[in-house]
């Protein structure tokens, strides 16, 4: 399986790598720091699962989902955000994206890449 962290946040990517790579030693993970590195990596790569955060600078998780989605239709992909408006559930909805509220743990992350 390969992995795709986006977060701004470099203590967020630590973690989430941390909390994969131990259950899953034998899965590839790779990180971006915004959505447009994480475009930028889906042009040489393919991806099983991508975890974005929602507000990130140069391109937030949304934008980027817009691009990644019909680029990975089978691939499992989930906005990893503590902004819970209503819009972004709706956007996550309309483009056909899982929804993580935040804060990251062990459980969470587990639950939803297997």
């Amino acid at each position: 399986m390969k992995c795709l962290i986006v977060d701004d946040s470099k203590m967020s990517r630590m973690m989430l790598k941390k909390i994969i790579s131990t259950a899953h030693p034998d899965w590839e993970i790779s990180e971006a720091v915004d959505g447009q590195q994480a475009v930028d990596a889906a042009k040489n790569a393919t991806f099983d699962i991508i975890l974005l955060d929602f507000n990130m600078p140069i391109m937030n998780g949304g934008q980027a989902a817009e691009i990644l989605r019909p680029l990975f239709p089978n691939a499992k992909i989930a906005f990893l955000t503590a902004n819970i408006q209503q819009a972004i559930k709706n956007l996550a909805i309309e483009l056909k994206v899982d929804f993580i509220p935040k804060p990251i743990t062990e459980v969470k992350v587990l639950k939803y890449v297997g």
